[in-house]
């Protein structure tokens, strides 16, 4: 998937080209016609958490999604990270407005490149500190799934599929790691 094309400065509103900077760029990118300023395009980060809950912390929380893309189905607390967050910031407060979890953040888990799409994928490990949810409008329901009532082939993004594998795996050892994954 390309990203839309820039067709404006966002400095001056002059109309942008597409050309190798003159500044030894080695890749086309949105050159204003008039002030010369450089636009470029870069990856989005979605930033979410696996929260868990359970003395071994043997069950994850799913939403189940409210909005497109892909209405209906599960995924972990998720989105896009707003400017001016840091990435746990992000995973935090995206956690909070689609599930209204209560929950204690852990460290980085996974990053998946998404390359194909332009983004980058970030998942938090976090600690529920209750079973009591109150889902945003964004979240038709929020629960907690052991890993043999995970609902797999209902679930939204392939992100958040290899994440949960990563931590049942993990789970099942006590250890976790950090992990990196493209998905193709």
């Amino acid at each position: 998937m390309k990203p839309a094309a820039i067709k404006f400065c966002r400095a001056c509103g002059s109309t942008v080209e597409y050309r190798l900077p003159d500044d030894g760029d080695t890749k086309l990118r949105a050159v204003c016609s008039s002030c010369h300023l450089v636009h470029y395009e870069n990856p989005l980060n979605v930033v979410g958490t696996v929260c868990t809950w359970g003395a071994s912390a043997e069950q994850v929380l799913l939403c189940k999604r409210n909005i497109e893309p892909r209405k209906g189905k599960w995924t972990l607390p998720a989105g896009f990270m707003e400017l001016t967050e840091t990435t746990a910031e992000g995973a935090a407060r995206e956690t909070r407005e689609e599930a209204g979890a209560k929950f204690e953040m852990q460290g980085l888990f996974t990053l998946m490149n998404v390359a194909k799409v332009g983004q980058l994928h970030l998942f938090y490990r976090a600690k529920l500190l209750s079973t009591e949810f109150d889902p945003g409008f964004e979240t038709m329901e929020a629960r907690l799934f052991s890993e043999s009532e995970v609902p797999w082939d209902e679930i939204a993004f392939q992100t958040v599929r290899e994440t949960l594998k990563f931590y049942f795996a993990d789970q099942k050892t006590g250890q976790f790691a950090f992990h990196v994954a493209d998905i193709a």
